[in-house]
């Protein structure tokens, strides 16, 4: 499913902000560079943003803003900082995971329905959970995922980073790497899934709250 981007002139004037707000929250990194996407139109370059995701970000923004610095509120909205927590059985109460992947994927020390997952932890359950639950990984493929996912992931240290799920000749690769990148691949490989896992820590979080 594509997903539906809203311009930048529709989004000042939607949200009674102003240019120089926007990128002024750009420079704070309060706006992720990543959501300003350049496509070609009958006028010529125009910039466009998620539409969910931009609004959601900008209403925050605007109720905060009062409140906090900008440098205190690029730490409260970095997609990666978070104190949210859920227990084993609130995941499943809310249907957040599957149950599935949960017993699966847990580790043994989470076992005790009321040990509390942290956001990390959270993330990649539900990365994890959504590529299962779309066919596009089997249950041995999300094992090695999780290894991924725990082993490497924390080196990142709040960074932006993309999500590769590949494969060639039948054998399965993931890779983290920095965002954006710029990867050309020989034609034995077959990307699968191409994930920016700022966006899905974004969702993770508006399911969460």
């Amino acid at each position: 499913m594509e997903r539906e981007l809203i311009s930048k002139k529709d989004l000042l004037e939607l949200m009674g902000i102003s240019y120089g707000q926007l990128y002024r929250w750009k420079r704070k990194q309060l706006i992720p560079e990543e959501w300003f996407i350049r496509k070609s139109t009958f006028t010529g370059q125009e910039t466009f943003f998620p539409k969910d995701m931009i609004l959601a970000r900008i209403d925050r923004i605007m109720n905060m803003k009062e409140d906090l610095s900008l440098d205190e509120l690029a730490d409260k909205l970095s997609p990666f900082q978070s104190e949210l927590s859920l227990s084993k059985r609130e995941l499943i109460e809310r249907n957040i995971v599957s149950e599935l992947s949960i017993s699966r994927l847990s580790t043994p020390a989470q076992s005790n329905e009321q040990e509390a997952y942290s956001f990390a932890q959270l993330l990649y359950l539900y990365v994890t959970d959504q590529l299962l639950s779309a066919g596009e990984i089997s249950l041995v493929e999300s094992d090695l995922l999780m290894e991924t996912l725990r082993s490497h992931f924390p080196r990142y240290e709040g960074k932006p980073c993309e999500l590769l799920f590949m494969r060639k000749m039948g054998v399965t690769m993931f890779a983290l790497v920095a965002a954006p990148p710029t990867l050309y691949f020989d034609a034995g490989v077959k990307v699968v899934a191409r994930l920016q896992l700022a966006e899905i820590a974004e969702q993770l979080r508006s399911k969460l709250n």
